[in-house]
């Protein structure tokens, strides 16, 4: 479909990617991080025309004629349409940076740690065909404890739970390396998900995913909070197709996210229960280090550090702590041969 746009195009910089669910995230070596946007789509239906990228595609999610189709590539942390992620990651690198012809860029990008051998490959075959000279693969959950500034290389247990838009992942690190992990593919967009059926269900009224994401964001909470938030959202009455406004409060959206929370609670304590009695005993002294977009919801770490009974600490930049990560490891070629993942797919 995009065979005359995909002529070789080679960048020069190196470049460290966050390919998430929701967001894109870019890292440049010696610059820090370039471009953060939603990782979605606008094209043309027949021509396959792009239309827009980014911000610009998530503000015609819901609002777009038959002629245009709005696609969020990626789905639960991998790739869902390989040649729709292809033309994404193009469009994104095109935006910030020139092209050039000398050599191809080296790519260190994040994949979900229990990713198949066809997920892998597909991203590394992206970056290839996008003439990259050497795509690295890195396990989500080590760039986000790198990102964090945990001793990922030393002898150390290191306990990470990265909460992304389409999945969540917990996992043990020591020694450059992932000694035991765990992932679901319910995260945020589960969150999303829930809260649109809550207000159709029970209020008779649909939102759109938009309008979901920013219920979520503002007074979407863990557990009880020390203040009642309200917001109003606006949607579409399903009895008189009319449009309408519907008040909204913190203490229901507790309820309403209840059981995705605890779902992903109960792969936290899988984890712990399978992880070795050192590792163990080094986590009951660092604590849980949240990373993900899912650590900003009000109130989840105190929720997490009641379950589990361990201190949880929320890194220093939840969104920006796997492509910081990627972004480290360009600069550390030494430990980037120690935990990039060996392909196991060629």
């Amino acid at each position: 479909m995009f065979k005359d746009i995909f002529k070789l195009k080679i960048w020069g910089d190196s470049l460290g990617i966050d390919l998430g669910t929701t967001n894109t995230l870019i890292w440049a070596k010696k610059k820090g991080i370039i471009l953060n946007m939603p990782s979605i789509l606008a094209l043309t239906r027949k021509e396959g025309k792009v239309l827009g990228i980014g911000e610009e595609a998530k503000d015609m999610l819901g609002k777009a004629p038959q002629n245009i189709v709005v696609v969020r590539p990626l789905e639960g942390g991998v790739i869902a349409d390989f040649d729709i992620a292809q033309k994404m990651i193009e469009c994104f690198i095109s935006q910030v940076q020139s092209y050039r012809r000398l050599i191809g860029p080296r790519l260190v990008i994040g994949v979900p740690s229990q990713a198949t051998k066809v997920e892998k490959k597909a991203v590394v075959d992206i970056g290839t065909q996008l003439g990259a000279r050497r795509v690295h693969l890195v396990a989500e959950p080590v760039a986000a404890a790198i990102g964090s500034g945990l001793p990922v290389s030393e002898p150390v247990g290191n306990m990470i739970v990265d909460i992304g838009g389409g999945t969540s992942e917990a996992a043990i690190t020591s020694l450059s390396g992932v000694v035991l992990s765990k992932s679901i593919r319910i995260a945020g967009d589960e969150m999303d998900r829930v809260i649109i059926q809550y207000i159709r269900e029970d209020h008779n009224i649909l939102i759109g995913e938009q309008m979901a994401e920013r219920v979520k964001i503002s007074i979407g909470c863990v557990g009880p909070s020390s203040a009642k938030e309200t917001m109003k959202a606006r949607g579409k009455d399903l009895v008189t197709g009319f449009p309408v406004e519907i008040e909204l409060n913190s203490e229901e959206l507790s309820a309403v996210l209840s059981p995705v929370i605890d779902i992903i609670c109960n792969m936290i304590e899988a984890t712990l229960e399978e992880s070795p009695p050192e590792l163990a005993a080094d986590i009951m002294r660092r604590g849980v280090f949240l990373a993900g977009g899912g650590a900003c919801l009000k109130g989840f770490d105190r929720y997490i550090s009641e379950r589990t009974h361990l201190s949880v600490n929320k890194t220093e930049d939840p969104l920006l702590s796997v492509v910081k990560g990627t972004g480290m490891l360009l600069e550390n070629s030494n430990l980037l041969s120690l935990v990039e993942i060996t392909p196991d797919f060629q």
